[in-house]
């Protein structure tokens, strides 16, 4: 039998860079230092640069990156929150941690993302914000957010969380509205060891608020007054030196990333499964490599059954979550029907082209209904593909 293909590959990337981490971990170990400091203040610079903004501060997650933008701008109970309903559920708890109203709206059938459209539909008095997912590593029309946001006065968040280094018009994801959030969970395109999560901005008002919020409403100038009821967000000082290792090698793992689903797309060319659009103006880094199947659950047990790993991101619609059965019912069909549709494929910097080869061929066995499609099947390119190979080889390369 053939080895397994994993959802996401964590250990071979760990692997090709670990002499690196192992550095960070002994400079950490012996600086004695592990809660804020020079490896927090260092990495903090680096993503503030490497995003375009001004300022940097690392906190705890993702989740609580949302959270604290929110609470920043003076976001709470008796506001309403604009949210895609296609994402995951942090974005809708972090609205609902402050007090405020998550209001879902639909997503474009082609790129699954929120749009300007639905958000001015949405707006009522009582809106203040709205939160732009950039899911799957594809930025959202923020030029078309912004506009309605600044004629509506509405305060934009980028839910950034999967979208590290992702541009649209070749501005980086972050510093495209008025706060980014970015989660550093271990399987993100920049992954900590662990929980970790930073929030960027030019405005330096918010970000002093924020890093006094995430620890305990301490102020630089008066470290012993809580001038806030604060909590405890800080990012550790270990996971900020491996995401300055891993920094570095981002913008290669992202291309790396493109080049495997622009060699899915071409082998699910004119089949069943489409993979989900990426529009002009969008540079996409990839997270996951989503496409929608008919009869999902069939696919997944074949592409199981050959050793092939899958995900579904996500099942259900956050409208439909039962934690936030309390709100009004409302129908939101293209996210809807793309919950029942959707499917992660086997995605990682470091996957050569046979693997990627071999994921596309069981999935288009799949398509058959052939219940005999579940033995590991190779890959036949589809007639005139070879004259379409990819930009480089993938097999072989070590990053």
């Amino acid at each position: 039998m053939q080895r397994p293909i994993p959802l996401v590959d964590l250990a071979s990337v760990h692997r090709a860079i670990a002499p690196e981490l192992d550095d960070a971990w002994r400079r950490v170990v012996n600086a004695g230092r592990f809660v804020g400091g020079e490896f927090v203040d260092s990495f903090e610079a680096e993503w503030a640069a490497y995003c375009g903004t001004s300022h940097c501060v690392g906190v705890s997650d993702g989740t609580a990156a949302i959270e604290l933008a929110l609470r920043a701008l003076g976001i709470g109970a008796g506001d309403e929150v604009i949210v895609p309903t296609n994402t995951f559920i942090a974005t809708w708890e972090a609205v609902a941690a402050v007090g405020a109203t998550p209001v879902g709206v639909d997503v474009d059938p082609a790129t699954l993302l929120i749009t300007a459209d639905t958000v001015l539909a949405a707006h009522t008095p009582r809106t203040a914000a709205v939160i732009a997912v950039h899911l799957y590593g594809q930025p959202v029309d923020m030029d078309a957010i912004n506009r309605v946001a600044g004629r509506l006065n509405l305060a934009v968040i980028e839910d950034a969380a999967q979208a590290h280094g992702a541009t649209w018009n070749g501005r980086r994801t972050g510093g495209l509205g008025d706060i980014g959030c970015f989660s550093f969970y271990p399987s993100k395109n920049l992954g900590a060891m662990g929980d970790g999560g930073a929030v960027v901005t030019n405005r330096a008002d918010v970000a002093a608020r924020i890093r006094s919020l995430a620890n305990h409403g301490r102020v630089e100038s008066s470290p012993d007054a809580h001038v806030a009821v604060g909590s405890n967000h800080r990012l550790d000082a270990l996971q900020a030196a491996i995401l300055s290792v891993k920094l570095p090698h981002l913008d290669r793992w992202n291309e790396r990333r493109r080049l495997v689903v622009e060699r899915y797309g071409r082998a699910l060319a004119g089949s069943e499964a489409q993979l989900v659009t990426v529009v002009p103006g969008a540079t996409s880094v990839h997270h996951l490599a989503v496409a929608e199947v008919p009869n999902r659950s069939v696919v997944r047990r074949e592409l199981a059954a050959a050793g092939i790993g899958t995900g579904v991101h996500y099942a259900i619609p956050c409208h439909l979550q039962p934690a936030f059965r309390h709100l009004p019912k409302v129908r939101l069909p293209v996210a809807e029907a793309a919950a029942e549709r959707i499917l992660s494929l086997p995605l990682s910097p470091l996957m050569d082209e046979a693997d990627v080869d071999r994921v596309a061929a069981n999935l288009l066995a799949s398509l058959t209904g052939d219940e005999g499609a579940s033995a590991s099947v190779p890959f036949t390119p589809p007639r005139g593909s070879a004259a379409r190979p990819a930009h480089r080889p993938l097999a072989g390369q070590v990053l």
